[in-house]
């Protein structure tokens, strides 16, 4: 398996993140679904961007994968009782098609549960499309149970999943491979 170099995304590098987005909402389409039919909001990418918050993924020097991690529970999902000052949030979370099945997602999200460590956070969530059972099953899969579902009409999104972390979270910090 071929080592992931994972480092925060620069401003001038908005286009291989959009396009990794893009890409995905593409093969979303294709399956029928309607999860990220519409364009990246390119603001928010520039404002975690310069937060250092959004991530590339590299492999063999190029980008194959995206994510935004940071501490910013969304408050129509997570509400105090929650505890949202105990994990970081993973938002926005896209591979390149071709490298699907290399298991480049459960290594993004390794890496996203140790930064959570050493952050001093006790897990990871995330929240996902209401209506996308395989992307459900992906996050089962890969160690996070859902917390339960908020069906708010003007949102898409509301599957509300979390994995608890530990000092043994596997993967390395920012600019280190995994």
């Amino acid at each position: 398996m071929t080592a992931l170099e994972m480092r925060a995304a620069t401003p001038d590098e908005l286009p291989l993140v959009e396009g990794l987005l893009i890409g995905a909402g593409e093969w979303l389409a294709s399956l029928g679904s309607d999860q990220w039919q519409f364009p990246p909001r390119r603001a928010r990418l520039l404002e975690s961007m310069g937060r250092g918050e959004c991530f590339l993924a590299f492999q063999d020097g190029r980008a194959i994968g995206t994510l935004t991690v940071d501490e910013q529970a969304d408050p129509e999902f997570w509400h105090a009782g929650d505890e949202p000052g105990t994990a970081l949030y993973v938002h926005r979370m896209a591979i390149a098609r071709d490298v699907a099945g290399q298991a480049v997602g459960a290594r993004m999200l390794d890496w996203a549960a140790t930064r959570a460590v050493a952050a001093g956070k006790s897990r990871v969530r995330l929240d996902a499309w209401k209506t996308n059972p395989a992307l459900h099953r992906y996050y089962l899969g890969q160690g996070f149970t859902l917390v339960r579902t908020v069906d708010l009409p003007h949102r898409q999104s509301g599957a509300l999943f979390e994995r608890e972390v530990s000092s043994a979270a596997h993967g390395p910090v920012v600019g280190q491979r995994c």
